[in-house]
């Protein structure tokens, strides 16, 4: 391996590698959806993995995580899109790369439940874990507290947190629970991460958040499928 092998290696190292990843992984899924029938198709959605009670119930645990990758329309995946990058190349430097990964993962999965217990209809996109990244950046402001970057940082996304909330509410189709759901799961998971350099922060508090994130989930799918399973057994 030359040096200039190396050299590139080593920046993709230090770079955003898995906000990156995230986003072409989200891409080639739109791809594929569009190649299927189109991503606006429910057959099409639902085949890739889109979150489906019914079948989350008869075993497919997957679907807590897939949807975070599938979009519904040009518009939902390049809004989502500009928000990973925008807001994830910061939050990867800020958090690391593995912790900024388990944060995007276990605010999509919690998001997921949430709408699984809360949401009957079929749902999909990133806004999830997307809601959870929102929820990080207010945690930071306590991690990090009298930061001047960070501080302006958490001012605009809660902001942007409370509009986007408010257009839920006035906006069918939306899945409310999933972004809340997203954005608590954020808020414990990044409590649970913490960052290695935060100032303020132990690991009796890191725990406390774990096993409240963990505790959230168990209730979630408990809540999710304690709805679904008499409904079901009326057909079998």
């Amino acid at each position: 391996m030359n040096y200039k092998t190396k050299l590139k290696i080593e920046r993709w190292k230090k770079g955003p590698f898995v906000a990156y990843t995230i986003l072409a992984v989200t891409g080639l899924m739109f791809l594929i959806q569009e190649l299927l029938g189109g991503s606006t198709n429910q057959w099409v959605l639902v085949q890739l993995g889109a979150k489906v009670n019914e079948l989350i119930v008869l075993g497919d645990w997957y679907r807590l995580i897939t949807p975070m990758f599938l979009h519904i329309g040009l518009t939902h995946i390049l809004f989502n899109a500009l928000i990973v990058y925008f807001l994830g190349i910061q939050l990867e430097s800020v958090f690391g790369h593995w912790r900024f990964f388990a944060l995007y993962f276990l605010s999509g999965i919690v998001g997921n439940a949430t709408s699984f217990a809360f949401n009957p209809s079929v749902s999909a996109g990133a806004s999830t874990a997307i809601f959870g990244l929102f929820g990080s950046t207010l945690v930071l402001v306590k991690l990090f507290p009298g930061h001047p970057q960070i501080k302006a940082m958490a001012k605009n996304f809660t902001l942007l947190i409370i509009l986007n909330l408010v257009f839920g509410l006035f906006s069918p189709g939306i899945d409310m629970a999933g972004h809340i759901g997203g954005l608590v799961g954020g808020y414990l998971a990044a409590f649970a991460l913490s960052t290695p350099r935060a100032w303020r922060t132990t690991k009796k508090q890191q725990l406390a958040y774990g096993l409240a994130l963990a505790g959230v989930l168990i209730l979630l799918l408990v809540i999710g499928y304690s709805r679904f399973i008499p409904v079901m057994n009326l057909f079998s």
